[in-house]
């Protein structure tokens, strides 16, 4: 019999079959949303869905979460060397174990499902979803002043949900037994066992309709070309070493600002990110696993090389990553890790910092970067039922060379993410959101002004009620590019029922709420680029008309007069004129 390399399949169907696995993808990832009983799920799409090759190799990834991009493939590959030859038909194995493959935080409950074809393994599909609630010390169980991966949640180091297609019912006892809201997360777990039997489904017909050996030949043949396209792209690349440093604010327990570091070095044939010399894992949950920050430097490479193109692991053939063995950015059992997001993506912003002073095109000046992620408890107003928001919040991205910075979106971690609608937050949540706007603060000036945050108030309809948030970015503002001013920070205050206003904040656990009070959260604006003087004066008048800043502002930071009922230019000032 012929191996897979001496295999001969015509160009057509190996596209036709590189497609197909793609669709399978997808359909996956929309077997999820439609079946998921999470707002943070359905809505938010804070999960990621797709198949790996026999060797745990990333095939296709539909995703929601950027960040996710790489922790299906670490799940794979646990589950490889934890049931190497004791995987058959029908298992179906779930992991969040942080350091054991799943890269994140317990939150994000992972899947794995061998496919077998003829008795042959030749693929698994794989999801990895955000669950409300996986138990822990606090509601929504991602807490920001954990101090021991034990406070955060029910822990699943890879185990065995279904074994030859047999429902292990003692471990969804012991998830029912742990959860605060065992109806939405066990929904979740039957929506994931779903959407990786589609995958399981598909795959199978796929080979049946092609011939497995002919599936097997596309796969190597698919992850060859990822690799291909990257180092073509690979080859465009400025070479050398580059190199950029910046700050975490804090761990949530006044330690800090900690340093993360990173040389990149490019070659014809190499993207090395070398992360040694950050600061070392902290006692407060800001920690992420080594899993994670190859997440977040993948899809920085991927900004750079080809973002539009499909992702496999044979596109990340070229890219290196180093770091130190219990750093910020490696941490290792039994380390907090729930608000990972601000070490990973502090991660991938070093990397952009280096390069987008040499890649103007494809990488723009600071944006948000903090997921800026909210968990509210409490009771309901109508039904007294308990009930708990799980959301990211969206702010401005940093402006870059020809256009400004885009307004309202979510950090490159979160990336196609939404927020819960404002209908739908008033009517399964005890509150009302008295505002949802753009905040113009007039910060991030350039030629090219940085995107606007937003402004999210929620008033709570009863008392009792707690919320924590984790604000990153709110003492080391966004950067600015090529002269660009730095955006604003990321933060929130409380203004309470007697008038009085506590705050602002970046990192709060519990805040107490009472009937009335409301949490204004206030997200960052992108940093600017170029020299603000450039800015042309009749854009800056139609930037003060349209509410992205005041008149004030435009005359102190880029030299143009704009009169404030008309909206004309009245003039420039002399260090404009300059």
């Amino acid at each position: 019999m012929k191996t897979i390399k001496e295999q001969t399949v015509d160009p057509f169907t190996l596209e036709i079959v590189k497609d197909s696995l793609v669709a399978i993808g997808e359909e996956m990832f929309h077997t999820l949303a439609r079946t998921s009983m999470s707002p943070v799920i359905y809505e938010v799409l804070d999960y990621a869905s797709g198949l790996t090759d026999a060797k745990g190799q990333l095939l296709t990834q539909g995703n929601g979460v950027t960040g996710f991009i790489g922790m299906l493939t670490f799940m794979v590959k646990e589950t490889l060397e934890k049931f190497e030859g004791d995987l058959k038909p029908g298992d179906i194995i779930i992991i969040n174990d942080s350091y054991g493959g799943g890269g994140s935080h317990l939150s994000d409950v992972g899947f794995v499902m061998p496919i077998f074809v003829d008795g042959e393994l030749v693929a698994f599909a794989a999801n990895k979803a955000h669950w409300t609630d996986v138990g822990g010390k606090d509601p929504g169980s991602f807490s920001n002043d954990a101090t021991e991966i034990y406070q955060e949640g029910l822990q699943l180091p890879c185990v065995k949900l279904y074994e030859g297609g047999r429902l292990n019912q003692a471990v969804i006892d012991m998830i029912e037994a742990n959860v605060r809201f065992p109806d939405l997360s066990l929904g979740d777990l039957w929506a994931q066992v779903a959407a990786i039997r589609t995958g399981d489904k598909r795959v199978r017909e796929l080979c049946e309709k092609n011939g497995t050996e002919t599936v097997k030949t596309a796969i190597e043949n698919y992850l060859d070309h990822g690799e291909q396209m990257a180092r073509k792209e690979l080859a465009k690349l400025p070479k050398g070493e580059f190199f950029a440093e910046d700050f975490i604010d804090d761990d949530g327990f006044g330690n800090g600002p900690f340093n993360v570091r990173v040389k990149v070095t490019i070659t014809d044939d190499k993207f090395i990110c070398d992360f040694r010399g950050t600061h070392p894992q902290v006692p407060g949950p800001v920690n992420v696993t080594y899993t994670g920050l190859v997440s977040a430097v993948r899809t920085v490479f991927l900004a750079i090389t080809n973002p539009s193109q499909d992702v496999n692991d044979g596109v990340f053939r070229p890219l290196e990553i180093i770091t130190d063995p219990a750093s910020i950015l490696s941490a290792e059992r039994p380390a907090p890790v729930s608000v990972y997001w601000e070490s990973m993506q502090g991660g991938a912003d070093v990397v952009m910092q280096a390069l987008a002073p040499y890649l103007p095109d494809r990488l723009p000046a600071g944006q948000l970067l903090s997921v800026c992620a909210v968990t509210l408890a409490g009771n309901h107003h109508v039904n007294g039922e308990p009930f708990l928001i799980v959301e990211p919040s969206a702010g401005g991205w940093g402006a870059a060379r020809g256009q400004d910075g885009a307004r309202g979106q979510f950090c490159i971690g979160d990336g196609e993410t939404y927020n819960v609608p404002v209908e739908v937050a008033e009517t399964r949540y005890g509150v009302m959101i008295d505002e949802y706007s753009l905040r113009t603060d007039g910060m991030g000036a350039g030629e090219y002004i940085g995107g606007a945050g937003v402004i999210r108030s929620y008033r709570a309809m009863t008392d009792g009620q707690t919320v924590s948030a984790t604000f990153g970015r709110n003492k080391f503002h966004p950067w600015g590019l090529n002269g660009g001013e730095k955006g604003s920070p990321n933060e929130f205050i409380i203004e309470k029922k007697d008038g009085t206003t506590d705050g602002p904040f970046g990192m709060y656990p519990r805040y107490p709420l009472n009937k009335g009070d409301v949490v204004k959260l206030m997200t960052a604006t992108g940093g600017g680029y170029g020299d603000p003087l450039k800015r042309p004066a009749e854009q800056v008048a139609r930037d003060v008309k349209n509410g992205y800043m005041t008149a004030g502002h435009a005359e102190e930071k880029y030299g143009v007069k704009v009169n404030p009922e008309t909206y004309e230019v009245e003039g420039v000032t002399g260090k404009r004129e300059a």
